[in-house]
């Protein structure tokens, strides 16, 4: 495993360390998941928060009755 050295300011380091502690981990965990997460590529099947929240709001609705609303509207 490599050894990194970085510049942090002091304020940010106390709330890391605070974070890593109430998680029951270390400083150094946090950033390695934190690195990991940043540089993997996009899950392409991964939803997003907003799509999430609107699964199966509109659960029966009629594709069909939708686009032809649309029509009208776009007229």
């Amino acid at each position: 495993m490599a050894k990194l050295t970085l510049k942090v300011d002091d304020s940010v380091v106390a709330r890391a360390k605070r974070l890593a502690e109430r998680r029951g981990t270390s400083v150094s965990q946090l950033v390695e998941l934190y690195l990991d997460y940043l540089t993997r590529p996009p899950r392409p099947t991964a939803e997003t928060p907003v799509l999430a929240r609107l699964r199966g709001v509109i659960a029966g609705a009629d594709p069909a009755e939708h686009r032809r609303h649309l029509e009208r509207k776009y007229r």
